[in-house]
């Protein structure tokens, strides 16, 4: 659900939190704060921004009764 703290640093090009979170404001990613400090940033937001697709779930079979 959430980018792990080596992924938040890949995108964000910080280590420290505090440096994260200005970037992570600056450009407009909204994240949450953990109890860790940390912040938290979904993933699925990265990925759709960034201009990818978003893996869902799969589906269940649809059952057509006649």
């Amino acid at each position: 659900m959430f980018l792990n703290p080596q992924e938040v640093a890949e995108l964000t090009g910080y280590q420290g939190p505090k440096r994260q979170i200005k970037w992570l404001i600056a450009n407009e990613y909204p994240y949450e704060v953990g109890g860790d400090k940390q912040p938290k940033v979904l993933r699925s937001l990265v990925v759709s921004r960034l201009g990818g697709m978003v893996e869902h779930a799969p589906q269940e079979p649809k059952l057509h009764l006649t």
